[in-house]
């Protein structure tokens, strides 16, 4: 079937209503299917008839020859004006503001920990942090967003991608521990970067999320932020996590030191060395105004998808079946006199 109809792709290309086309054998039809009209009054009788009978001869030779090719040529001319031609014009690619974001969310054991709230009811970091994470991606329409997931070790698990779909499923179906017990902040910082390096530098950007301190991987954090600087990479660094707890006959009670767990003064120094900002997280709330704020100072003017406007040319078929319209009407007029 689409063998058939490609050849008729250049109306459709053309003419932004070509069923328009099919109303040209309309007067053709019309003088074909209607009967002629006989009149049944009384011929006038006049002295000069002849003469007359001559006139109308010549009429009807001018009206049936140019006259009558002018009158067909402009019927045509309306048509194709109906039909709406265009010509498409130079592809044209108008800004749109989007975002190019990796994050990177820890995995670590101490994730595991219950000290946040959710909805009135208490969460460990993890599904808190998914539960924000979530909303935040709902709201990323036209961003490219990228996840790497550390423990141990880190892993990338979608690249920069306008699918967010596949991004949530990923981070729906992380786990404490997946990527081991430990936290490698230097290696995630590294692998984002690695991941960045294809993009336009002022798109290179990295929203690092963690509740503790570097206890793993090959490299330093202090390292991986220099190594981030000198490739362009700015990184927002939040720190997550409530006061810490542990449970006294099955209800939640703060843990004293818990809080001191996460390194504060590393991930400042990051986001400081990178040219980002560092926030502080204890509460789903104040991690849902972080995520908030980043969207404030992170957008990106940049090329949205290319088009090809449309641009009508009605209105010259149209010019010209008015042109033949009045040389229709006074050809006849010419012949006579």
């Amino acid at each position: 079937m689409a063998t058939l109809l490609a050849p008729w792709h250049w109306l459709l290309d053309t003419f932004a209503w070509p069923w328009l086309l099919l109303a040209l054998p309309l007067p053709w039809l019309a003088r074909w299917l209607l009967p002629s009209a006989r009149g049944t009054a009384a011929a006038l009788q006049v002295p000069y008839g002849e003469r007359l009978q001559r006139v109308a001869a010549v009429g009807r030779r001018g009206f049936g020859g140019s006259a009558g090719a002018l009158a067909w040529l402009g019927w045509i001319l309306l048509c194709v004006a109906a039909a709406r031609p265009q010509q498409l014009g130079e592809a044209v690619q108008p800004p749109q503001a989007a975002r190019d974001l990796m994050l990177a969310l820890d995995l670590s054991a101490s994730m595991r920990e219950p000290d946040m709230d959710l909805g009135g009811r208490s969460v460990d970091r993890l599904t808190a942090a998914k539960a924000v994470l979530a909303d935040f991606l709902d709201r990323r329409g036209g961003d490219r967003i990228g996840l790497i997931v550390f423990g141990r070790r880190a892993y990338a698990l979608t690249p920069l991608t306008l699918d967010l779909d596949s991004v949530r499923e990923q981070l729906n179906d992380s786990v404490i521990g997946l990527a081991g017990q430990e936290t490698a902040i230097g290696d995630a910082i590294a692998l984002a970067v690695k991941r960045l390096q294809a993009r336009p530098a002022e798109q290179r950007v990295l929203v690092l999320l963690t509740d503790g301190v570097n206890t793993a991987g090959l490299l330093d954090p202090a390292k991986a932020a220099q190594i981030a600087h000198a490739e362009g990479v700015r990184v927002h660094t939040i720190a997550f996590g409530g006061e810490g707890s542990m449970s006294l006959f099955g209800v939640p009670m703060p843990m004293p030191g818990a809080g001191d767990e996460i390194d504060e003064a590393g991930l400042r120094a990051i986001a400081k060395t990178t040219g980002g900002r560092f926030f502080r997280a204890r509460d789903t709330s104040q991690l849902v105004d972080i995520y908030a704020e980043i969207d404030r100072i992170e957008p990106i003017r940049q090329p949205g998808q290319a088009l090809r406007p449309r641009i009508e040319r009605y209105h010259w078929p149209l010019a010209a079946a008015f042109a033949c319209a009045l040389l229709a009407f006074a050809w006849p007029r010419r012949r006579l006199a």
